[in-house]
């Protein structure tokens, strides 16, 4: 790990979709964080942002170019169409220039202010700095234990994570050479940066409340996002309905004697119930089960093969 001598320049990514009410106060707040790290001689005068919106159906567009016109900060990128928050970032971050390079959401709810001490570490030689949430009381109670419990369960599973971590970090520019050879299309970021193996660290930051607009993550794209990093990095789903097929076919074996005893040794046998209904029942839900499972990951390899664009930008500011 060796310290950087020269002043850098600093590229923030911003992935935006639908964002308007919002907008206005995170280019302020991160244009102030970019002049002060100037004035302080941290990062050099080149440095910007970069606004990618995500096929946004409001306003953000606009209002990126607005800004771009009239802050030298601000630079912006216009996807062609929706593709999803993880394409959106990575368009930024394969586009944006600078030394290093931050990845922050548009909804303030990542402090801000964790972007000096970034740098900061940067400096001392790390390629990359996660932002880790000490804190997640602004989160309800279900959000929070539920995405710590996710965390802990992909670690049980073998993904390498950072825990509490989402996708506010820093890239050096060597760091984000190297990510640009992962060309997968199941994008699961947090899950493919830890593992390039740069010299890395961890910033601590308090979770604040989004500062207006509504969440652009609902409970259907947590699940669908978290079902993501689990067959993107795991292998164990299918282990487990190996296991699982085997239980079920000793219990199918016990079963048939079970059957047997009770059509031999007694007289209150039902005739076709044991035999037929519950064994249907159980072996059919769990092919059915098991039959999802292995799709998934048959869905995924069929997706890889094609091989089409992560993205596609219409304008540039």
């Amino acid at each position: 790990m060796t310290p950087i001598n020269e002043i850098p320049s600093l590229s923030i990514v911003v992935p935006c979709y639908n964002e308007e009410e919002v907008l206005p106060e995170t280019i302020q707040r991160i244009s102030a964080i970019i002049e002060l790290l100037i004035e302080k001689n941290k990062v050099n005068s080149s440095s910007c942002v970069f606004f990618v919106d995500d096929g946004s159906r409001d306003r953000t567009w606009e209002i990126i170019e607005s800004h771009a016109h009239s802050n030298s900060f601000v630079k912006g990128y216009k996807l062609s169409r929706n593709r999803g928050h993880q394409n959106a970032l990575l368009a930024g971050l394969h586009n944006a220039q600078g030394d290093i390079l931050i990845s922050i959401d548009a909804d303030l709810q990542d402090d801000t202010s964790a972007i000096e001490a970034m740098v900061d570490e940067y400096v001392k030689g790390h390629e990359v700095v996660y932002g880790v949430r000490s804190k997640r009381e602004t989160d309800t109670f279900f959000k929070r234990y539920t995405a710590e419990a996710y965390y802990k369960l992909l670690a049980k599973l073998g993904v390498e994570l950072v825990f509490n971590h989402a996708d506010y970090r820093l890239l050096s520019r060597k760091a984000l050479e190297e990510l640009k050879r992962y060309s997968e299309v199941n994008l699961f970021l947090r899950g493919i940066v830890p593992q390039l193996g740069f010299s890395s660290t961890s910033v601590e930051y308090e979770r604040h409340e989004r500062f207006a607009g509504e969440s652009k993550y609902p409970l259907k794209k947590m699940l669908a996002f978290a079902a993501e990093g689990v067959t993107s990095f795991s292998h164990a789903p299918l282990r487990f309905i190996t296991g699982l097929g085997f239980l079920v076919s000793l219990f199918a074996f016990f079963m048939i004697f079970w059957v047997l005893a009770v059509k031999l040794f007694s007289d209150n046998a039902v005739p076709g119930w044991a035999s037929i209904v519950i064994p249907v029942f159980f072996i059919g839900g769990v092919q059915l089960l098991s039959l999802g499972v292995v799709g998934e990951y048959i869905a995924k390899i069929y997706m890889e093969t094609k091989s089409r664009p992560l993205y596609t930008i219409e304008k540039e500011v």
